[in-house]
């Protein structure tokens, strides 16, 4: 009886092995999906959508950058503010097109990055390479990973380990924070 147990277990093992394996190749070719996504963004640009550099920096004084934003944006990406949950338009946007930054046109996230996260926010499991520096934020206590337009410096939400396959990231962005640019028919 011993011996057919341990049989058993080394075929559940071997088996095991298999399905790890099948799992890790199934999200491999999810990840290269996912770069593939980050390297042509450029073909969801609308006519006159900036190209992502970050240089030269936008720095502006607070009253500069009050005259630029409506307050609830100024709020969020110069006072690092949360807007309530559910208020967005930009929770149902599902045009293709891209996402950028509120304060100086930066593109961030592509729609094709975009997904229902069930939050009241809208999320992304990528965004455009380059678009944002990280820091982590101690506000609630527990550290989180804050994010801020590479470009202008403004605050746009914080990055979670809880999205979707392949990244398993949740970029949970402020819908203030953000301007949709549809792409053109041209």
């Amino acid at each position: 009886m011993e011996r057919r147990g341990f049989i058993q277990g080394i075929v559940a093992f071997a088996g095991l092995g298999v399905w790890i394996g099948r799992d890790a190749f199934a999200q491999s070719m999810d990840k290269k999906a996912v770069e593939d996504m980050q390297k042509n963004w450029k073909s969801l640009l609308a006519d006159g959508t900036p190209e992502v550099t970050a240089k030269p920096e936008l720095k502006l004084s607070k009253d500069e950058w009050r005259k630029r934003l409506s307050p609830a944006a100024y709020d969020v990406l110069r006072e690092e503010g949360t807007e309530r949950a559910g208020t967005s338009p930009l929770n149902g946007e599902k045009r293709p097109g891209v996402f950028v930054c509120a304060g100086c046109d930066l593109p961030l996230f592509t729609s094709a990055m975009k997904y229902e996260s069930g939050t009241g926010w809208p999320s992304f499991f990528t965004t455009i390479p380059g678009a944002f520096a990280k820091k982590t934020d101690y506000k609630l206590v527990l550290p989180r990973t804050e994010y801020h337009c590479a470009k202008c410096g403004g605050h746009h939400g914080h990055v979670f380990e809880d999205g979707p396959q392949p990244t398993r990231e949740r970029w949970c962005n402020n819908g203030v924070a953000l301007k949709f640019i549809p792409k053109s028919k041209a």
